[in-house]
């Protein structure tokens, strides 16, 4: 009878400490930061000159993070390329690598730097979560020998891989994730062998991590959240944005929605590559979020988010759409550009009503009432549904609400920052072939629309309330993962025309 009671107690402690020890909510902390680049040259330099550029910015970054931890805040994302900046060749960025080992080896580098060979960085970071208890996710580049033994090692016999990495609040490495998909102007990187899929667990929930460009595919991002069920994504990023439908605020805090996880989004700052936009996304709307096209300096967001996200109703994407019936529009559709794409578009020609235009199975419906129909603004609907394949291969199919640029036509899916007209309501809504289905609204000067929307259970995007500001563009940008294989000389065709014309829009991500 005593032993029993004696078990009984334990197990009440035990369930009580557990509780104790685990946290409803978290502060998180994102920080967008005004990268120092090293000087341009195609010879590398020393290991002391990389390492002297490294601390600048590792100076920037301490900076951030110890304002994060006097906050409050837990965990700290910095982005991609934060430490050593970009533009390197294969050789240049060698002096920058150091070998960062698997997790499981236990190390806290604060405690043991020599461990693993030199690593100051590693060292560095490690201390600086220690000194300041707080979680630190940042990018550095990642350096692994190999030999003729393995016939995939490169000519110059090693790996090197963009890589993150998680240091805990006593400083241990417990994250290590080389980025899968590399963008088209990252040949000193190595894509690894397999898709890496990185999970960690806190007292605030279980993480996954992934890097910039690897946002657009399905592994190891979309894998993260449906098989491995993490609660947060950390995303470090170098992020040029394109609009009208890939600018980060507005793509990152989408994807959070559509895949009903919280999202912490770092990008780097370097206005002169169109490089901003950071945030704090929560599955209903954003926490926190920053985007500054005019100015040189770096930002600090924080906020509270839940650890373990309230989870939401699945959205059927079809369901809404596949029952409206649509209306003959006659020769009034006309085609438009967006990065590329061919889109159907129709001209939204009255002050409110009904429209519906398609393009092969993508068929897009929209409601909307505009506050006043204006003379020198045009607004248009749009579809697309096929296969991008420029800085990528990957399947598409979109449905745009947007204004053009000008009252002219063709200029519909241009670029455009401003707007002057609000809607007092609109639903968007499309027969998407997809269950990914990523739901935008950008108001003019490049602005989040946090509680003016709602996705219903039957795949509608609608408004909650008369918009705050004048609408850029309100879009549902669904991705079939299962179609995007496309012809390798097309895709090599594409890319080596984009390297041979740096001036195009198309450089929007890393």
């Amino acid at each position: 009878m005593i032993m029993s009671q004696l078990l009984n107690y334990v197990a009440v402690l035990f369930f009580c400490v557990s509780r104790a020890s685990s946290l409803d909510t978290f502060i998180a902390a994102v920080y967008e930061h005004a990268v120092i680049l090293p000087n341009a040259t195609l010879v590398p330099v020393s290991p002391e000159e990389a390492l002297a550029v490294m601390n600048r910015n590792l100076d920037l970054l301490e900076g951030a993070v110890t304002s994060a931890s006097k906050e409050g805040a837990h965990i700290i994302v910095t982005p991609e390329d934060g430490i050593y900046g970009f533009n390197f060749t294969r050789e240049s960025i060698y002096p920058y690598l150091e070998d960062i080992p698997d997790p499981q080896v236990n190390w806290i580098p604060c405690n043991n730097p020599d461990r693993f060979g030199h690593t100051p960085v590693q060292q560095r970071l490690s201390c600086l979560a220690k000194d300041n208890s707080i979680y630190i996710v940042a990018n550095i580049g990642d350096k692994k020998s190999c030999n003729a033994s393995d016939p995939q090692c490169p000519p110059d016999g090693r790996y090197q891989y963009n890589t993150d990495v998680v240091f805990d609040s006593k400083g241990k490495l417990v994250a290590r994730y080389h980025k899968q998909n590399l963008f088209l102007n990252e040949d000193q990187f190595n894509a690894p062998k397999e898709p890496e899929v990185v999970t960690f667990n806190t007292t605030f929930g279980k993480f996954g991590i992934f890097t910039c460009f690897d946002i657009l595919f399905h592994d190891p991002a979309v894998t993260l959240v449906r098989d491995s069920r993490v609660d947060t994504i950390l995303f470090p990023t170098a992020w040029m944005n394109v609009l009208p439908h890939l600018s980060a605020i507005e793509f990152h805090s989408a994807w959070a929605m559509g895949m009903r996880v919280n999202f912490l989004a770092s990008n780097l700052h370097y206005p002169l590559k169109k490089m901003t936009g950071s945030g704090i996304y929560a599955p209903d709307s954003p926490r926190a979020f920053h985007y500054d096209m005019k100015t040189e300096e770096g930002k600090l967001l924080l906020a509270q988010l839940d650890s373990h996200p309230h989870p939401t109703p699945v959205v059927n994407w079809t369901s809404y759409a596949s029952g409206v019936e649509a209306h003959s529009v006659g020769n009034q559709e006309f085609t438009g550009i967006i990065f590329f794409d061919e889109f159907t578009f129709l001209e939204l020609k009255e002050i409110g009503g009904n429209y519906t235009v398609c393009q092969r199975d993508l068929c897009c419906h929209l409601s909307y009432k505009m506050s006043e129909k204006r003379s020198d603004e045009v607004y248009a609907l749009g579809a697309f549904d096929g296969l991008h394949t420029v800085e990528g291969s990957y399947y598409l199919q979109i449905c745009t609400l947007l204004k053009c640029k000008t009252t002219d036509l063709h200029t519909c899916g241009d670029s455009v920052e401003t707007a002057s007209t609000r809607f007092e309501m609109f639903s968007l809504s499309g027969t998407f072939g997809t269950q990914y289905v990523f739901p935008e609204v950008l108001l003019s000067e490049i602005q989040l629309a946090p509680g003016e929307f709602q996705v219903s259970n039957d795949g509608r995007l609608f408004s909650l309330k008369p918009t705050s500001g004048p609408v850029l563009t309100v879009t549902l940008f669904g991705r079939l993962y299962e179609k995007d294989s496309a012809p390798n000389t097309l895709l090599d065709l594409t890319t080596q025309a984009l390297r041979l014309n740096p001036k195009t829009d198309a450089w929007k991500s890393k």
